[in-house]
């Protein structure tokens, strides 16, 4: 077995001591940005704009369809007909309460002569009274067979009108759920119709959010066709219970200004103040996940080391925070940042806790974070 000399030991320490040690000396360069008031306080919620009336048109009785006059994106008038049923057995059974109801009046005809003649017999005591009673028995079921027939023969002279479906007001069809030839039930959705008038954006509120919300809220409507064209809008409609899949909270935004002119189908974003929130917002890139929630890496400017290397140095600190709705490229901030915290903007996972690190802004610039945080905390 060899022995270590007294040189060789100290130079196994030294590299053994520097092997365990990260390397959080050595600044790493990252760009960051300030967490101020104003920076961002708003809630951003992706839309679609869509009329105010959607009814789903639908036959009243079931058939094959014979004929689709229009299909999606076709603007209709009130009253246009839209499709059609065969109604040949509709007609039919029709022609046969109508002939029942001509040979109910046919025989509500017999009976009354009958009645009338018995009327003079009895007056005179020809007849018994328990003979006349059966005629006017007679008399009475003949008439009710008649009414029947009449009532049967309205109902299938219905019918054949709701073999055709017309539109029930102006609009766009903005779907088509069936086709020429098909067989349907009676209610089963043939057409989707957006009627004319008002427009609206409908919106899915997350379950943390929706508490915030109230109908009449004052709310803000960006068009994607339009961007920086913004709209004041009202909360008109918001959805008692959630959607069981998506877990979200169905919701309607109107148009504040009348006279808006929109499309069916139109994507937008409705914006809303975020209530619990501080105003401050950071990009999405600097979001890092700690356990069930969100946490950013903030600069501090602290004193590291020991001894004579003591020294003050940017380091970075991971810092839980409580965020809102995801915007476009950004986040609400609900609490755990101060005003003028600066926060690293990319490259958070390359990062360690208490690694030293030199800031930077977009444009390259080195930031001097104990002067901003001062005149921020002023």
């Amino acid at each position: 077995m060899r022995y270590l000399t007294p040189v060789m030991l100290p130079l196994l320490l030294l590299l053994a001591a520097c092997s365990g040690k990260p390397e959080l000396d050595t600044p790493r360069s990252v760009m960051v940005v300030q967490a101020a008031p104003g920076l961002s306080g708003l809630e951003a919620f992706a839309g679609e704009v869509h009329a105010r009336e959607e009814p789903p048109l639908s036959f009243r009785i079931g058939g094959k369809i014979a004929r689709r006059l229009v299909d999606a994106g076709a603007h209709v008038r009130a009253g246009q007909v839209l499709a059609e049923l065969d109604a040949t057995d509709v007609r039919l059974q029709s022609e046969a309460w109508r002939a029942q109801q001509a040979s109910a009046e046919s025989d509500l005809a017999l009976a009354k002569a009958e009645i009338d003649r018995y009327k003079n017999l009895i007056d005179r005591q020809l007849v018994s009274r328990s003979l006349y009673d059966a005629k006017l028995a007679s008399y009475q079921a003949a008439d009710a067979r008649l009414r029947q027939a009449r009532a049967q023969s309205s109902v299938y002279g219905n019918q054949a009108g709701y073999a055709v479906l017309r539109a029930p007001a102006s609009g766009l069809i903005t779907q088509r759920m069936a086709e020429a030839g098909q067989v349907v039930a009676a209610g089963q959705v043939i057409f989707v119709l957006a009627i004319d008038g008002e427009r609206e954006v409908a919106i899915s509120l997350p379950e943390q959010s929706v508490r915030q919300f109230s109908l009449g809220r004052d709310l803000v409507v960006e068009l994607w066709a339009a961007p920086g064209k913004r709209f004041p809008g009202k909360l008109r409609e918001l959805a008692a219970g959630a959607d069981p899949l998506t877990r979200t909270y169905a919701a309607r935004v109107s148009f504040a200004a009348p006279g808006v002119s929109l499309d069916i189908g139109q994507s937008a974003r409705v914006y809303a103040q975020d209530a619990g929130g501080n105003g401050m917002a950071v990009p999405l890139a600097a979001l890092v996940q700690k356990g069930s929630g969100s946490a950013v890496w903030v600069v501090r400017h602290e004193t590291i080391g020991e001894g004579e290397q003591r020294s003050a140095q940017d380091v970075v600190r991971l810092t839980p925070i409580v965020i809102g709705a995801y915007g476009e490229d950004s986040v609400p901030v609900r609490s755990g940042l101060k005003p003028g915290d600066w926060v690293v903007a990319a490259g958070a996972h390359l990062l360690l806790e208490g690694q030293v690190v030199h800031p930077i802004d977009r444009n390259d610039r080195a930031i001097d974070v104990t002067a901003i945080s001062n005149s921020a905390a002023n």
